[in-house]
């Protein structure tokens, strides 16, 4: 996981050195094409020690009623003070100090699934009850996922959601508990939708991105073109000609259709097959976690990473809507780069201690156990 984790962070510091040096160039009056580059390279560093540290810790020190309320309440408090800056491109979602900004949001998707990997731990014997887990754990959610989709980042949102459902189940939640916040999720999705007119505009463009590759589907068209011009084998490292000023952003949210130009089939392929494995060991980890909590909080980091990349990729080939997400590790962007990193290093925190005499008696005690 350290190896593939660190590979993804450093990989996508090239990628953003091709995709933006021609923007750094022209945004630095000529001057430099490294701009991009040199703060992507320090993030992607910070994060590996980060990631490093947090892999010698013990990761049960999470497991404390302090502890998760005071995560919940910073990240809360941080999610608020993104509405006392100006907006970036329509939305709030950062904090800026100098040169420098930080996504509190990315801090949300760490945050959750901490909280929810405790909460249900400490209420193991009433995982069912309504009034008792139920909806405190909702609570949680609407928490987090309602202050960032305040934000305007529906796509977000849907990662949160995603994680809750996901952690949940694993606790072993009745099936009649899921299927009833499932259909919650899709009915204010749905409302989310039909009451954000650039949301139903984006929809419409996904639904036929050249009919309005002039206006909401053109960042789409754009990428389908990067994409197939790619072929199998690309056009070579650098030499993509999309990111020079035809697909907005190539850096960031499409960072995905420039390395489909440049490495073509083959390496799209093998940022799939990397994303793949560390999803495979991710889930390991989590499984072989010796205690519940740290098998619920495995499941919430890896679905979250997981979940994020496959919207992140679905968007720039057109499976699905386009929406604001960064690629986990690879797309340019501090906080996301760090707080990914991050989240694996807690993942190596957990696989540390599997195999340790406690885990067969957290198996034991598993209501997945009993169920089975």
């Amino acid at each position: 996981m350290f190896g593939l984790a660190a590979g993804l962070a450093l990989f996508g510091t090239l990628m953003v050195y091709s995709a933006s040096a021609m923007i750094a160039y022209r945004e630095s009056q000529e001057t430099s094409q490294f701009g991009y580059f040199y703060k992507q390279l320090t993030f992607a560093v910070i994060g590996i020690v980060v990631m490093f540290i947090l892999s010698r810790f013990d990761y049960r020190i999470l497991n404390n009623r302090g502890v998760v309320y005071a995560i919940l309440a910073i990240t809360s408090l941080m999610l608020l003070a993104v509405f006392f800056f100006p907006a970036i491109n329509g939305a709030k979602r950062w904090i800026r100090f100098g040169g420098f900004s930080v996504q509190p949001s990315e801090l949300a998707k760490l945050a959750l699934p901490i909280f929810l990997a405790w909460f249900l731990t400490k209420n193991d014997g009433s995982v069912g009850d309504l009034k008792k887990t139920v909806l405190p754990c909702l609570l949680g959610l609407l928490l987090l996922a309602g202050l960032v989709m305040a934000e305007k980042d529906l796509g977000t949102t849907m990662v949160l959601c995603a994680v809750f459902s996901a952690v949940y189940f694993a606790a072993g939640a009745r099936i009649l508990h899921i299927a009833s916040v499932a259909a919650l999720m899709v009915i204010a999705g749905a409302a989310a939708l039909i009451f954000a007119p650039w949301r139903v505009a984006r929809v419409m463009a996904f639904l036929d991105p050249y009919k309005y590759s002039d206006d909401a589907g053109y960042q789409v068209v754009q990428s389908l073109y990067a994409i197939g011009s790619g072929g199998v084998f690309g056009e070579g490292f650098a030499q993509g000609q999309a990111k020079l000023f035809y697909l907005p952003y190539p850096y960031s949210d499409f960072i995905f259709s420039v390395v489909g130009e440049e490495l073509g089939l083959l390496g799209t392929l093998a940022v799939v097959l990397a994303f793949a494995l560390l999803f495979w060991r991710g889930t390991r980890a989590a499984m072989l976690a010796p205690d519940r909590f740290g098998m619920l909080l495995g499941i919430g980091i890896i679905t979250g990473l997981i979940v994020q990349a496959l919207f992140n990729i679905s968007v720039v080939i057109s499976i699905l809507p386009a929406k604001g997400i960064p690629l986990p590790f690879i797309s340019y962007g501090g906080s996301s780069v760090v707080v990914s990193l991050a989240a694996v290093g807690i993942l190596l925190s957990i696989s540390r201690f599997a195999g340790s005499p406690e885990r067969e008696a957290a198996v034991r005690r598993s209501p997945t156990r009993r169920r089975r």
